[in-house]
């Protein structure tokens, strides 16, 4: 079964005043299926643990998606599989740039999606940390 997306937008035109360009809904309907549950993923490497040696919120966030998708197509599903995402920033200047590079790997998929600005994350150099949900079809 094909997830059922309820009220697509963009965010270009819920946000008019920032640059962004997520694919995004109000809700998601799943049947069946595998739920894959993933934890926050943050800018480091899913192998070693190591941090990736940059301070820029685009390349931390390229780096988790890259830890998503990864994670998804380990479970045997897509990025189309994602239906939520919550997104947590220890700046919120830094959102327009987090929520670009997302995304890049989120066009077409339309999740639903949550922000929220944090005091801090597990490690000080940590920017952004997002986890994810996805269901993969039968």
């Amino acid at each position: 079964m094909e997830h059922k997306r309820y009220r697509t937008f963009n965010t270009r035109d819920t946000y008019p005043e920032q640059r962004l360009d997520n694919d995004l809904c109000q809700a998601v309907a799943t049947r069946g299926g595998t739920t894959l549950w993933m934890r926050g993923q943050c800018p480091q490497d899913l192998d070693t643990a190591e941090n990736i040696q940059s301070s820029d919120p685009v390349a931390q966030t390229h780096k988790v998606m890259q830890n998503i998708r990864q994670l998804v197509e380990e479970a045997g599903g897509k990025m189309e599989h994602v239906v939520k995402l919550v997104v947590y920033l220890t700046d919120v200047r830094h959102r327009e740039a987090v929520y670009r590079t997302m995304g890049e790997y989120i066009k077409g998929v339309h999740p639903v999606c949550t922000g929220l600005t944090v005091v801090a994350l597990a490690r000080p150099e940590w920017l952004v940390e997002i986890d994810a949900t996805a269901v993969i079809p039968d």
